[in-house]
């Protein structure tokens, strides 16, 4: 069953390679949909997919790559797009 949410990830979350790691894990899990940075320093995320898959991607978030310190993740439901691939904004 296919389910996509809309993620803000906040803490220090720019400049930390959380963009470029999202995209590897996402590509692992088989999710699709973007990443990016946001002007006031946190990253916006819609991530679609396997229930399950969207969930693991959601759970890597609140950790982030090695060098990031993810303070909060506000996950929020969100209409499924279609997205082929997670591309990095």
């Amino acid at each position: 069953m296919a389910k996509a949410v809309d993620l803000r990830v906040t803490g220090l979350v720019q400049g930390v390679f959380f963009r470029a790691e999202a995209q590897q894990e996402a590509y692992r899990l088989g999710v699709s949909g973007w990443v990016r940075n946001e002007p006031d320093g946190s990253v916006a995320a819609h991530v679609e997919g396997d229930s399950g898959a969207v969930d693991a991607m959601v759970a890597w978030c609140r950790e982030g790559p090695r060098r990031a310190r993810v303070a909060g993740v506000d996950v929020r439901d969100a209409e499924v797009t279609g997205a082929r691939s997670f591309d990095v904004d």
